[in-house]
């Protein structure tokens, strides 16, 4: 995982809400563990006609919206199941964040752990980006993870939560078992300070009496 420490990007509006993680990825594409490709199915039943051309309505087919990296969308994202494979196809697709004004836990966890940001701003703040875009598609946006930050079009900066622990592995680049792994010497050190106790279960001692027994009538 790539560490995050400033998104600076171009950013594409999708003011819809509760948008759920069928939507973000039908279940069609969820036969394959790869990540790579899944953006193909990145909101398909939005992005495609019935007859399979692209859709030139849909946000992210408009022509100010290529290269966007930034994505913005409304209350509520990622609900629905718990698929890994929505954030992996938001990833794939060439995002690197989010902006909501809330998230589903279960997507905000499953996105956390591959390095794709979700940020959480007020609705005003929200209403606010939604109607800047309207007026300049190519809007950009910087997201300072150390700070905990977004910079407005306008300048202001506002501050978004993040619990420690995952802006820790952001800002380093590893995940949940890399961090485990990069603490090795410390659990090794703890281990040998503090040995595990011996677990006596109802079969250990029932073979324990059944040899004191055999050595007493010896």
């Amino acid at each position: 995982m790539e560490p995050i420490s400033i998104i600076t990007g171009k950013a594409v509006v999708l003011a819809v809400d509760n948008i759920d993680t069928d939507q973000i990825i039908p279940a069609r594409f969820l036969k394959v563990t790869d990540k790579s490709g899944l953006s193909a199915g990145l909101f398909e039943a939005w992005r495609y006609r019935s007859d399979g051309t692209l859709n030139p309505d849909f946000p992210l087919n408009r022509p100010e919206a290529a290269g966007a990296t930034i994505l913005i969308s409304g209350r509520n994202f990622g609900c629905g199941s718990s698929r890994e494979h929505a954030p992996w196809a938001l990833q794939d697709y060439g995002f690197r964040a989010v902006v909501a004004p809330s998230f589903a836990d279960i997507f905000r966890s499953n996105a956390l752990k591959i390095g794709l940001l979700p940020v959480t701003v007020e609705q005003t703040v929200y209403d606010e980006l939604v109607a800047h875009y309207a007026v300049d598609p190519q809007m950009h946006l910087t997201i300072d993870l150390a700070a905990q930050t977004v910079t407005l079009p306008d300048g202001r900066q506002i501050s978004f939560p993040i619990d420690a622990f995952s802006k820790y592995c952001l800002l380093h680049g590893v995940d949940q078992l890399g961090f485990l792994l990069n603490q090795e010497a410390l659990i090794a050190a703890y281990e040998a300070t503090h040995p595990q106790p011996v677990v006596t279960t109802a079969y250990s001692r029932g073979k324990t009496e059944e040899q004191g027994n055999d050595s007493m009538s010896a």
